[in-house]
C-alpha cells in the first residue's frame, strides 16, 4: 500500500469540494461508492454523489510517534497493509477487510482487542469532517470543534463525511497465541469476561485479544489472544501457524483445539475468509466446493456481493416459496448488553429467535488520563463492561416477516437490560425510544450547526424511516 502524501490528499479533498458544487442546491448529500458494509433497505439513488474515488489511501505514517494519517475511505486492509511492515496496527482493527476508516467511526466497529482499547473512534486524535455546508473543518476533542468530534461517531453520515483522520497505532508481535476455553454455563462465562477485562491477564498470561463463540446454550468459548515474536514464547501451541485460509475453517477449530498459532496478519483476517460462518449459506464451506472455490474470493465482499444480487433478484424467496417455507425475516444485528446480562440475553434469545452460533466480543470505554470520554450518540455508561453479541442469519416466520418482529423484539430486549445496538443493519425503533437511545435532541443541535440548510439525511431517516 502505497502512502500517497499531504499533496495529493489535498487535490482529492479539492475534487471532493468540486463534486459539491456541482450538485442542486436541492440535491441530497451522498457519498458516490460502490462498496457497503451495510444491511438496510437503502432507496437507489437518482443524483450523483459525492467524488472520493482520490480519498481511499493511508496520507502517512509515523512508526516512533505510534500515529497514521489515513483518509476517509481508506479500508482497513490497505491500512493494516502499510502498518504491518513496522510491527503496528490500528488500536482496533474492525474483523471485516473492506471497513473504512471513516465508515468505522461514523458507524461503529469491534473487535478483539475492544476489551482494552474501546470502539476504533477512540483512538482517533483529530478528524477532518466535509460538513453539510460544503466545508471542511479539523475536529478534536477540545477545540472549537469538539461538539462535532465528540457526536460524530454512530451518526452515520449525518453530520457530514470524514475526510481525514490521525489515529494511533499499538504494537503487535509477527505472531498470535490462541487459547480457546470451553464453558457449559453462560454465567461462567460472564464471570471469566470480566475478571479478563479487569486484569487483562488470564492463569499469568497476558491477554492482548478477547472474543469467544456461543454455538450452543452448554457450548461457549471464548479465544484468548497473545501477541508473540515467535512459537517459542508460546509453550503448548503449534510450532507452525495453522492456515484457515484453505481447507480448514477458522470458527470449528474453536470447537476442536484448546490452542492455536496464527500470523498477526492471519488473526486480524481470521473471521474475513468466511465471513464468519455465514459463508456456509453460499456452500463455501462443502470439502468439494471449497477446493475449487478461489481464495481470492472468500473474502466477506465477494459474499456480501452475492447477498445483494440475491436482494435483487429475489431467488431465495422464490425458492421458499415454491417449497412452501414461510417467508423468512432477516436477522442481521450486533448489539451490546452489560456482562452481567448476558446469560439472560442469550436465554432470551434461544427461546425467542433461536440462531446460533452466537459471536461475543467483550468492549469497554477506553481508560483515558482522565478517565473515559464520552460519545452521546452511542452513550455506553463508564466503568462497565459489555459484551456485543453478533447474529446473522434469517429465521422463517410467514407473512408478517417484512414488519420485523423478531428484530423489533431484539430492540425491546436489549433495551429493557441497559444495553444498545449497533445501527448498520435494519432498525425499527420509534422516534422518542430512539432519541432517547441516540441523544437525538444532540444530534439535533451538532447537525443544526455544521449542516444549516438540512442537506444532509438525518440519523433517523437514514437508519430507521423506511423510503
Amino acid at each position: 500500500m502505497a502512502v500517497v502524501g499531504m499533496t495529493e490528499h489535498d487535490r482529492a479533498v479539492q475534487r471532493l469540494r468540486a463534486s459539491y458544487r456541482a450538485l442542486p442546491d436541492d440535491a441530497p448529500v451522498r457519498l458516490a461508492k460502490q462498496t457497503s458494509n451495510l444491511f438496510r433497505p437503502r432507496q437507489v439513488a437518482q443524483a450523483p454523489g459525492l467524488d472520493v474515488g482520490g480519498l481511499t489511501g493511508v496520507i502517512s505514517l509515523d512508526p516512533v510517534g505510534r500515529t497514521a494519517d489515513v483518509q476517509g475511505m481508506c479500508t482497513y486492509e490497505d491500512l493494516v497493509d502499510a502498518t504491518l511492515p513496522y510491527g503496528l496496527i490500528p488500536l482496533v482493527v474492525p474483523q471485516l477487510r473492506t471497513i473504512t476508516l471513516g465508515g468505522a467511526v461514523t458507524g461503529l466497529g469491534i473487535e478483539s482487542t475492544s476489551f482494552r482499547n474501546g470502539l476504533p473512534h477512540e483512538s482517533v486524535l483529530e478528524m477532518d469532517v466535509f460538513t453539510g455546508a460544503g466545508e471542511v473543518v479539523t475536529a478534536t476533542p477540545d477545540n472549537e470543534h469538539a461538539d462535532l468530534f465528540a457526536t460524530f461517531p454512530n451518526s452515520y453520515g449525518s453530520l457530514g463525511y470524514a475526510t481525514r483522520l490521525r489515529i494511533e497505532l499499538e504494537p503487535i508481535g509477527r505472531l498470535v497465541a490462541l487459547r480457546h476455553l470451553r464453558f457449559d454455563d453462560p454465567a461462567q462465562l460472564a464471570k471469566t469476561v470480566a475478571e479478563i477485562v479487569d486484569s487483562r491477564v488470564w492463569e499469568g498470561q497476558p491477554v492482548d485479544g478477547l472474543d469467544g463463540v456461543a454455538f450452543a446454550p452448554d457450548e461457549l468459548y471464548l479465544t484468548l489472544a497473545r501477541w508473540v515474536a515467535d512459537a517459542g514464547e508460546a509453550p503448548g501451541t503449534p510450532s507452525r501457524p495453522s492456515d484457515y485460509t484453505g481447507q480448514q475453517i477458522f470458527y470449528r477449530s474453536l470447537q476442536e483445539r484448546e490452542t492455536d498459532l496464527l500470523t498477526a496478519y492471519d488473526y486480524l483476517w481470521r473471521w474475513d475468509t468466511d465471513w464468519f460462518w455465514c459463508s456456509a449459506a453460499f456452500g463455501a464451506q462443502h470439502p468439494v466446493a471449497r477446493r475449487f472455490w478461489p481464495r481470492r474470493w472468500r473474502r466477506s465482499d465477494v459474499y456480501y456481493r452475492m447477498v445483494t444480487l440475491d436482494q435483487r433478484v429475489g431467488l431465495m424467496k422464490r425458492l421458499d416459496a415454491r417449497a412452501g417455507r414461510p417467508e423468512r425475516e432477516r436477522v442481521i444485528q450486533d448489539v451490546e448488553v452489560p456482562v452481567d446480562r448476558l446469560p439472560e440475553f442469550l436465554s432470551w434469545f434461544d427461546d425467542a429467535v433461536g440462531m446460533r452460533p452466537v459471536w461475543l466480543c467483550p468492549l469497554r470505554l477506553r481508560e483515558g488520563d482522565d478517565g473515559p470520554r464520552r460519545w452521546p450518540s452511542y452513550p455506553l455508561a463508564p466503568g462497565t463492561t459489555y459484551v456485543n453479541a453478533g447474529f446473522w442469519g434469517t429465521v422463517h416466520v410467514g407473512p408478517e416477516a417484512s414488519e420485523g418482529p423478531l428484530n423489533r423484539a431484539i430492540e425491546a430486549e436489549v433495551t429493557r437490560l441497559g444495553g444498545h445496538k449497533s445501527l448498520y443493519s435494519e432498525a425499527f425503533y420509534d422516534r422518542e425510544t430512539f432519541d432517547d437511545l441516540y441523544d437525538g435532541g444532540n444530534l439535533a443541535v451538532v447537525k443544526g450547526r455544521y449542516d444549516p440548510d438540512d442537506r444532509l439525511t438525518s440519523m433517523y431517516d437514514k437508519v430507521v424511516k423506511r423510503r
